[in-house]
């Protein structure tokens, strides 16, 4: 995989990234309109920093530093970037209007239990986990995927917090969504 394609492929989860915005701003004002009440917007700037480095770092690493294309590495990593976006559609899915880049819960309904939300509480991390280690080892940009992850998981212990507390306050769901 020539650098060319490596920006593509970075390009194109950039643009994964502002289609999720459309459909969180869309689910946003169905949330808001039903009484949703938002929490944790003190951790979502820095949440929106970290992503946008991760493909700034991405892209800067590769080429500052002149990394070269890990053949075996690279494709497996492609294979689970291609996974992480597929797990994160999922998660938009099944949550519908539900779902959201902010932590926004409708009182009244009840927590989600289907989809991939039968096996784990937050899968949706799991994607960004995911994607944040590999998308950077595609092109061998390592020193991009340590950063992101370790603080990507100091990010997450906050907004996993922050998202269980607020779903803390919702039904027990009786059946799966």
């Amino acid at each position: 995989m020539t650098s060319t394609w490596y920006t593509l492929l970075v390009l194109a989860v950039a643009a994964e990234r502002l289609a999720e915005l459309v459909v969180a701003r869309r689910n946003t004002r169905w949330s808001l309109a039903r009484g949703g009440v938002e929490s944790g917007r003190g951790h979502y700037p820095a949440m929106v920093a970290l992503h946008t480095a991760l493909l700034l770092g991405c892209l800067a690493e590769v080429r500052l530093a002149e990394r070269p294309f890990p053949a075996v590495l690279g494709w497996a990593m492609a294979v689970v970037v291609v996974a992480s976006q597929v797990l994160r559609w999922w998660c938009i899915r099944t949550l519908g209007p539900r779902w959201n880049t902010r932590v926004i819960v409708v009182p009244g309904l009840p927590r989600v239990t289907g989809g991939p939300y039968r096996w784990l509480s937050h899968p949706n991390y799991v994607a960004v986990a995911a994607e944040g280690l590999a998308l950077p080892l595609v092109h061998g940009a390592w020193a991009t995927a340590l950063v992101f992850t370790a603080l990507n998981a100091v990010l997450m212990v906050v907004r996993i917090r922050c998202e269980d507390g607020a779903l803390g306050r919702l039904p027990a769901a009786d059946a799966p969504a």
